[in-house]
């Protein structure tokens, strides 16, 4: 168990850098998917094409290769760089779960990325009242901006609450029953877990896969944002997370204390919360 605290600048600027450079290589996906994964039909092969040069950021930039210009190419090498230092410096909060190992720490740096999304979608709303009411000069991409990122933010922040055992759970029953029939319990629900997940994904990868993201379906609007094609597949790859980080919570809490739950806060919850607004 760790046990130094987050708070630190790195805890911000990591997570900033990974959604910066991860927009980045979602946003320029096609070139990707046109240039290692390319359409053997020609009119959806023109059709990825389209999209891409109307989207791309940087069309002056010559191609190293296809279509992936070299700031395609450092920031989707950048994405798994940032990934693992982010995971390797996250630190817990005073409000946190306190029992988290080595394992969490992907869940816990997914959960600090969720964080950094709900201020830049907050950035957005605000950018988008303070053009519309009082400039009076709306923006077409705000509000599908916003629902982009809020689809993000549910999705992610599912793993986040898994590894903090902050999902909705019903005690009445759990309580009562000696620490073998809670850890039976334990065990079901695990497994429903992951059986759900396995199910999802084996019933829904091919339509999510193939004819959402590898044909790159868009949002249909002005702005005309990726949506089903990132949305979908974030479903399928949040769900088998929720699946594993189940499983690691099973084999963290197999030998750990019955907890007893009630409204009354105890002494470590009421010295917690005064850790987190700053007294002693």
């Amino acid at each position: 168990m760790m046990q130094r605290t987050s708070g630190s600048l790195i805890e911000w600027l990591i997570p900033l850098a990974f959604i910066f450079c991860a927009g980045w290589a979602i946003w320029h996906m096609p070139a990707y998917i046109l240039t290692w994964f390319p359409h053997e039909n020609e009119s959806m092969f023109g059709q990825v094409s389209a999209i891409f040069d109307r989207n791309d950021v940087t069309p002056n930039l010559t191609p190293l290769f296809g279509k992936i210009d070299i700031v395609d190419l450092v920031t989707l090498l950048l994405v798994p760089v940032l990934f693992i230092a982010g995971a390797m410096t996250v630190r817990r909060a005073n409000m946190e779960f306190e029992h988290w190992r080595s394992v969490d720490r992907a869940a816990m740096f997914i959960g600090r990325v969720t964080m950094m999304l709900v201020v830049l979608l907050t950035s957005v709303m605000l950018y988008e009242v303070f053009l519309r009411y009082v400039l009076e000069r709306p923006t077409l991409w705000a509000n599908e901006l916003s629902l982009w990122l809020a689809g993000f933010v549910f999705l992610m922040a599912g793993l986040y609450a898994m590894q903090q055992r902050s999902h909705i759970r019903i005690f009445l029953l759990y309580d009562v029953c000696p620490r073998w029939v809670q850890r039976l319990f334990d065990c079901i629900t695990t497994v429903l877990i992951v059986m759900f997940a396995f199910f999802l994904v084996y019933g829904s990868y091919k339509q999510v896969f193939e004819n959402k993201l590898y044909k790159w379906e868009t949002f249909g609007t002005a702005f005309d944002p990726p949506i089903p094609a990132t949305l979908q597949p974030l479903v399928l790859i949040m769900i088998s997370l929720v699946a594993v980080q189940a499983v690691l919570n099973l084999i963290s809490d197999w030998n750990a204390e019955p907890e007893i739950h009630d409204d009354t806060p105890d002494e470590d919850e009421i010295q917690a919360l005064k850790r987190a607004v700053g007294q002693d």
